[in-house]
C-alpha cells in the first residue's frame, strides 16, 4: 500500500512517499521530496524488490499515469486502487503518517531538511524494528516476518 502525506519543515513543507507491507505492516520503502509529483512516486516504487506483489494506491494523479502503470510492469508489480471517494481504502497507510506526526515529527519540530530526513529515517527504524503492533501478537512488524518465516 503507498501513499503521500506532507511534512511541516520550518515554515514550509516537504512530501514522504511511503510503501507498507500489509502481510507486517513493515515500511519497504520511503522517499522525500519537495515536491508532490510524479517522480517523488517513481522513485519510491523504485526500491521496492517483491516481483508479483499488489501495490495498492489511492487514485491520486501520480498513481493513475501511463509511467507509474509501466514502472509497476516493469518491476513485475501488480496495480490496485481505493474506490473514488473512498479514503477508508487506504487507512492503514493512514495510520501510519499519523503515528510518525505525533510520535516523532510533532514532538521535534524540525527545522530543516536533514532533521526532517533523519527523524523520519530513525522512526522507520523504530516503527519496523521495536514498536510493537497488538495485531501481530505484540510483535515488531520484522519479528512478526522473522518468526513468520522461521
Amino acid at each position: 500500500m503507498t501513499d503521500i502525506t506532507f511534512v511541516r519543515v520550518g515554515h514550509g513543507f516537504l512530501y514522504l512517499s511511503a510503501i507498507l507491507d500489509l502481510y507486517n505492516n513493515e515500511i519497504i520503502a520511503w522517499k522525500l521530496g519537495e515536491r508532490n509529483d510524479l517522480q517523488l512516486v517513481l522513485e519510491t516504487v523504485k526500491q521496492v524488490k517483491a516481483p508479483t506483489a499488489l501495490l495498492h494506491s489511492d487514485q491520486g494523479f501520480q498513481y493513475t499515469t501511463r509511467a507509474y502503470a509501466k514502472l509497476l510492469a516493469d518491476q513485475q508489480l501488480k496495480e490496485s486502487h481505493s474506490r473514488r471517494g473512498n479514503c477508508f481504502d487506504n487507512a492503514c497507510i493512514e495510520s501510519f503518517f499519523s503515528h510518525l506526526k505525533t510520535e516523532k515529527l510533532h514532538l521535534a519540530k524540525p527545522k530543516d531538511v536533514a532533521e526532517v530526513e533523519r527523524l523520519i529515517e530513525e522512526y522507520i527504524d523504530y516503527y519496523n524494528h521495536e514498536r510493537f503492533q497488538k495485531k501481530l501478537g505484540d510483535l515488531s512488524p520484522v519479528e512478526y516476518r522473522e518468526a513468520i518465516a522461521s
